[in-house]
């Protein structure tokens, strides 16, 4: 049999928390990193193209190699947290790890590097306190050429530039010691230190060269909120430091000089303060030069400066052509939400889209009006900052819902009235329906619009989606709006929600509600609380997915329900098919704490309290039917309760489960999940094994009151890690096979086929059908797989020759794969 090609059809991500994680290349593709990984952003299809994976821990420096003559960079170069530094070269129009630089003791903090001839020099900054400069040769090999360290300062940022006229590398590096330092590479490829530029009053954060007019531009930024912007000059004859003189009526300002020897001539090279930039309120902590652009293969020289603040602006500095004075010409930057201002900024090829990445890791874009000249927020990539703890589709599989420890639940969609000329529709979020204040843990779907999640919190809380996104939803994903509000009462429903400055709930609001226009005028505070006002809802119309701001601010869902039980922080959910009952488990590290709590999802009462695991229950799954529950624990057991008939309201008893001595598994069982025939259900485990139970058909439901014996009906398949994931496909394989999909810690994704009634004894029930390739798996353990519900491919309609798989890692993103069913 054929095997099965899982293609990537999403990722939803975002930038690490560091300020050197996002470059963008001249081939208009921006490269960041995202917790172990760096993905490769195209801005103009919208997605991310693909996932390099290579470094074990989290990547802080991301820049591309760019080339002189503008082409598209094949070079990009990264460091990260395992104190090593990669390059990675293109090969065959994918990019695949060439040379590994060994030799930091800390995390490399910042990196830059440059052509010299036929092979890379890279500079890498670390918090061993060291600066280290390779070369990376043809030979796929690094050599340090040099180290230097600066005792017990760390420096935040480098960049290399090659001295005017020459082919001398020239190293800035601005650190904790607020003062700028220049190096020269010497004739024996050691760094020489040739002048420290002072005027910081704090910690530098950015530098960056430039190449204009025969000069060298360098800026600086630092926590003293200024940019210094320095220029150097060939100088003609060597001198002395010379004060600032008036010559020819001109006053200049101190240039110090320095001399290089190149090929047994001695070069004197000037640098001078040129401007200083003051315009930012906090940090600046990213600095941008405009790319040079190219026609007819001549270098056009564009002078214009980027900066990113923590007052969360942006900042586009040009001087004037006639005095030469620096000006502010372009402030963009975000109104309210909770963020903490911008890391770094970058500026595209063109000039005509400008980018920030913010403290929590989102995405902004701001895109020129050719038109009118005038910057406006643009659609963006975005995802978890945090651990993706768990994930649902809705029931019809129009969406993706997940929940994670940044302390936020995001809701995915396909765009599918994107602007026409795109081969299918692009995932975006398009609402944040709660920003929490604890890590959230587990959630699940009850029915479309409506869902439950629980956090570290002890409580649950269910919430309903208001009147606003379901027509802004319809306007994204291109389905009928009127199909969609026929679903509830509309008139019943919120407009929008909003949160009380020092709350966790969201609070409807209604229309006419003051709250949901603000309509601005003067503020009157009447005591302490009323200054802590919640951030207000704004309604909006939205036809394409909204920025940043508005997800932050506008895309709340109102709180309809608190529920309280456990006495622990909650550990995991599920819901019936039917969205009418709820069952939730909490951490416990003892039997009387481990009871599974059951609800009924249209009165909210506590149903029942099932106890029967010592540990916590780490997964549980409803049969499709809802007639039986299953239960799996750290304590490395599973138990199934059937529902009695005989009562008004649901009820369930014990109907069989496995104890120390006759569980299979020998380490904590992670997961578990139902076939959709509601016949058989597999569990997974920490020690490597993948096992199917039953079989469990109505007609041995039996409702005596001794426990059954369900027995194990398939080999037992070692999947070579721990099985922290597994799920059963809805749709049947065309021998009436089934289709499962298991995740592994290490990251992997596998696809197996398993057929009842095979040769066991040779372990032969199992097929292995496909599995992601390292570029496509996840770099940490998954934590949730779910099959879309229905064939085909969300966004796409009349499709059903595809599956769709979703997954949540501890690596901060969400994935979607299609999977091809025509060779099953």
């Amino acid at each position: 049999m054929a095997a099965l090609r899982l293609e990537t059809c999403h990722v939803a991500c975002s930038a690490n928390r560091t300020p050197n994680v996002v470059s963008w290349g001249r081939g208009g593709t921006i490269a960041f990193g995202t917790c172990h990984s760096i993905a490769l952003y195209d801005p103009q299809e919208r997605r991310v193209l693909s996932m390099l994976n290579g470094h074990t821990a989290r990547v802080n420096a991301v820049q591309w190699v760019h080339k002189e003559d503008g082409a598209p960079e094949t070079h990009l170069v990264s460091g990260g947290t395992d104190s090593r530094l990669l390059l990675w070269a293109a090969h065959n129009g994918k990019f695949v790890q060439s040379v590994q630089c060994k030799g930091h003791t800390g995390a490399v903090c910042a990196v830059d590097a440059l052509y010299a001839g036929a092979s890379i020099l890279v500079a890498s900054a670390a918090a061993d306190s060291s600066v280290r400069l390779w070369l990376c040769g043809d030979a796929n090999e690094a050599v340090c050429l040099d180290s230097l360290t600066f005792s017990s300062g760390f420096v935040m940022d480098v960049s290399l530039a090659l001295l005017p006229s020459t082919k001398v590398p020239v190293l800035a590096c601005g650190g904790d010691d607020a003062r700028v330092h220049l190096f020269v590479q010497s004739r024996e490829k050691k760094l020489q230190r040739v002048m420290t530029l002072q005027g910081h009053e704090d910690w530098v954060r950015g530098v960056a060269w430039t190449s204009v007019g025969g000069d060298l531009l360098l800026a600086s930024c630092s926590q003293d909120c200024l940019i210094r912007v320095w220029r150097l000059r060939a100088k003609s004859g060597r001198g002395a430091h010379s004060e600032g003189a008036r010559d020819d009526g001109v006053i200049k300002m101190k240039e110090d000089v320095f001399g290089v020897e190149e090929q047994d001539e001695e070069r004197v090279f000037a640098v001078a303060l040129e401007t200083v930039l003051a315009g930012h309120e906090n940090w600046v902590y990213g600095l941008h030069w405009q790319p040079p652009s190219y026609k007819g293969g001549e270098r056009q020289e564009n002078l214009s400066l980027l900066s990113a603040s923590m007052d969360k602006t942006m900042i586009l500095w040009t001087p004037d052509q006639a005095s030469g004075v620096w000006t502010e010409q372009v402030r963009v930057g975000e109104v309210g939400g909770n963020t903490l201002g911008f890391y770094g900024c970058q500026m595209s090829p063109d000039a005509c889209v400008i980018l920030a990445h913010a403290f929590h890791g989102a995405l902004h874009l701001w895109r020129k009006d050719t038109g009118s000249g005038e910057w406006r927020p643009d659609v963006a990539l975005s995802g978890h900052f945090n651990a993706v703890q768990d994930l649902s589709w809705d029931p019809e599989g129009e969406f993706v819902i997940s929940v994670s420890s940044d302390q936020t639940t995001r809701l995915f969609t396909p765009w599918r009235t994107e602007p026409a000329g795109r081969p299918s529709p692009t995932w975006h979020e398009v609402a944040r329906p709660q920003i929490h204040g604890y890590d959230m843990q587990c959630l699940a779907a009850l029915g479309r619009f409506r869902f439950v999640s629980g956090a570290d919190e002890k409580v649950l809380r269910v919430f309903q989606a208001p009147r606003n996104f379901v027509e802004n939803f319809a306007n994204i994903s291109g389905m009928s709006r009127e199909e969609l509000l026929a679903s509830g009462d509309c008139a019943q429903l919120p407009e929008g929600a909003s949160t009380p400055a020092l709350g966790l709930s969201n609070k409807a609001v209604f229309q006419g509600d003051p709250a949901a226009s603000n309509k601005g005028g003067e503020e009157k505070f009447s005591g302490v609380s009323d200054q802590y006002r919640e951030s207000y809802f704004h309604p909006i119309n939205m036809t394409e997915p909204p920025p940043e701001d508005h997800l932050l601010q506008n895309t709340l869902w109102p709180e309809v329900q608190k529920l309280y039980g456990h006495g622990f922080e909650m550990f995991c959910l599920a819901s019936d098919s039917g969205g009418t009952l709820v069952a939730s488990a909490s951490k416990a590290s003892k039997a009387e704490h481990a009871s599974v709590l059951l609800w009924s999802a249209s009165t909210w009462r506590r149903l029942q309290a099932l106890p029967c695991h010592a540990l916590t229950v780490t997964q549980m799954a409803f049969s499709p039917d809802a007639a039986m529950l299953l239960l799996v624990s750290r304590d490395r057991t599973w138990s199934l309760w059937q529902r009695q008939q005989a009562h008004s309201e649901p009820q369930y008893r014990l109907y069989a489960r496995t104890t120390k001595d006759t569980s299979v598994h020998s380490r904590i069982i992670w997961s578990c999940d139902w076939s959709p025939d509601g016949t058989y259900f597999v569990t997974s485990s920490r020690d490597k094994k993948v096992l199917v139970w039953g079989p469990c058909t109505k007609d041995n439901r039996s409702n005596s009151v001794a426990l059954a014996e369900v027995k194990p009906c398939s080999s037992i398949l070692d999947v070579g890690d721990s099985a922290t994931a597994v799920t059963f496909c809805p749709q049947l394989c065309s021998d009436n096979g089934y289709l499962l999909a298991v995740g592994l810690e290490c990251g992997r994704i596998i696809v197996y086929g398993w057929r009842p009634g095979g040769d066991r004894a040779g372990g032969q029930d199992w097929i292995r059908y496909g599995e992601t390739d390292p570029s496509q798996s996840h770099t940490l353990a998954i934590k949730r797989l779910r099959w879309r519900p229905r064939a085909g491919r969300a966004g796409v309609p009349e499709e059903r020759a595809w599956l769709q798989l979703a997954s949540a890692g501890a690596d901060h993103a969400v994935k979607i794969f299609d999977i091809n069913t025509e060779a099953l």
